[in-house]
């Protein structure tokens, strides 16, 4: 993958730290606000989130610069066993209400913050290095 676009490398590698900065914030800004509960269950979410994020983008990456060998077991593994563990996660925390529910599901969307995040910043870049010059229009 050395013919890869570097602005896209440069993304990929803020992604996991746009993440990461996104749950943090949350967190630090419910539990300041005294639900603290609801903290740690967004905090479980986002964890179950950004850790199946990374399996997910190590599988890929293995997968695709792999070429004619195998994949370690260990990668399949991580691979096949993201979604049962991150469901029965959540499911145990469901059944059992030691933290509230509509947190945890708020946390497994971090990821689609942190690419919205990114998103923004990219179009932001664009419009910032572009000769385009909305003002005359």
């Amino acid at each position: 993958m050395a013919d890869q676009n570097p602005e896209l490398v440069r993304a990929q590698a803020r992604l996991p730290w746009v993440m990461v900065g996104l749950a943090a914030g949350v967190t630090i800004s419910v539990t300041l606000a005294g639900h603290v509960l609801v903290g740690v269950g967004f905090t479980l979410g986002a964890a179950l989130a950004i850790l199946n994020f990374f399996w997910l983008h190590q599988a890929i990456s293995v997968l695709f610069s792999s070429g004619a060998t195998r994949p370690s077991r260990r990668v399949i593994a991580k691979f096949a066993l993201r979604y049962p563990l991150a469901f029965g996660a959540v499911y145990l925390f469901y059944r059992t209400g030691w933290l509230p529910f509509p947190a945890i599901l708020a946390g497994l969307f971090v990821p689609v913050g942190g690419v919205l995040i990114e998103s923004l910043f990219q179009i932001w870049m664009g419009l910032r290095n572009s000769n385009v010059d909305f003002a005359d229009n």
